[in-house]
């Protein structure tokens, strides 16, 4: 799974000509934890900000085993369809920042560390990354 979110995240990344991303051992075990989590209390809701300092955060959920890690992954990279090239928050064509808002997370030039986790429970697959430094900085373009 991790081979594939960081293949995946940089190759978005490529399309922009933001760096390359590298896999923080770090993130990985607390993006899992709270993957675990969410799984296991049903609910799904982004962690608090102060509980991942300096960190920004993608959540993805779906049916148990139906989804290819690829499919997940191109769940926050094809919001890139909705992606207009402005400071944030001004990033899309439908007016609201949220539509696009995973994407710019995984593309955001400044962040160089990503770490995912993915647990089982309740019917659903959560797969939890986590990036540092965070993206989505209001005032800052993307790339």
């Amino acid at each position: 799974m991790l081979a594939v979110m960081l293949r995946d995240h940089n190759a978005a990344r490529r399309e922009v000509g933001t760096p390359d991303l590298v896999l923080d051992d770090d993130l990985n075990a607390q993006a899992l934890a709270y993957a675990e989590e969410l799984a296991s209390s049903g609910r799904f809701e982004h962690s608090s900000n102060s509980s991942r300092p300096g960190q920004g955060e993608n959540l993805w959920a779906g049916t148990a085993g139906a989804f290819s890690y690829e499919r997940m992954a191109a769940g926050w990279i094809d919001e890139k369809r909705f992606y207009v090239h402005a400071n944030f928050p001004f990033v899309s064509n439908t007016g609201q920042w949220q539509d696009v808002g995973h994407y710019t997370q995984v593309i955001w030039q400044n962040t160089d560390k990503l770490g995912c986790g993915i647990a089982t429970g309740n019917g659903r697959d959560v797969l939890v990354c986590r990036y540092s430094p965070p993206g989505n900085v209001v005032g800052q373009f993307a790339y």
